[in-house]
């Protein structure tokens, strides 16, 4: 009787058909979705490329504070990123997430400049965009990416 009756019923289910998107429809969408995202992304890379660059500002001021201390410490500003105990984070290139290489560029007795390098091209059009800052605290892009 079991038996009778799961046969009766298990065919029942297996000839009723669950509403579902075909693989047509599905791919259609995705195609759609893929249209839009290319035609969005170059007005999104601006946008890509400042947030990044808030990054080489934060370390730069970070540098300029550690330059400032160095300075009222000893008399002088520093020649090397080490002697301010600054680590520079580990860049995209060495499995880390920073998007900058940063350097001490100039040091004399009343003035430093140090710089921040982008590692990657943000915007693919070659250009590598550049951070500098120097004995006013104040972050000025050379090179726009």
């Amino acid at each position: 009787m079991v038996k009778k009756y799961l046969s009766k019923h298990s065919t029942v289910f297996l000839k009723k058909k669950l509403p579902a998107y075909n693989l047509q429809e599905i791919l259609i969408v995705l195609a759609i979705i893929g249209i839009l995202l290319l035609i969005a992304l170059p007005n999104l890379m601006p946008l890509i490329s400042k947030a990044k660059s808030v990054e080489a500002q934060t370390q730069l001021k970070y540098l300029y504070n550690a330059q400032t201390t160095h300075r009222y410490m000893y008399s002088k500003y520093a020649m090397e990123l080490e002697a301010l105990d600054f680590e520079a984070p580990r860049t995209v290139e060495e499995n880390g997430n920073a998007n900058y290489s940063y350097e001490i560029l100039k040091v004399d007795n009343n003035s430093f400049k140090a710089r921040a390098t982008a590692v990657t091209d943000f915007d693919g059009d070659g250009v590598f965009n550049v951070w500098v800052i120097d004995e006013n605290g104040i972050p000025k892009q050379e090179v726009k990416d």
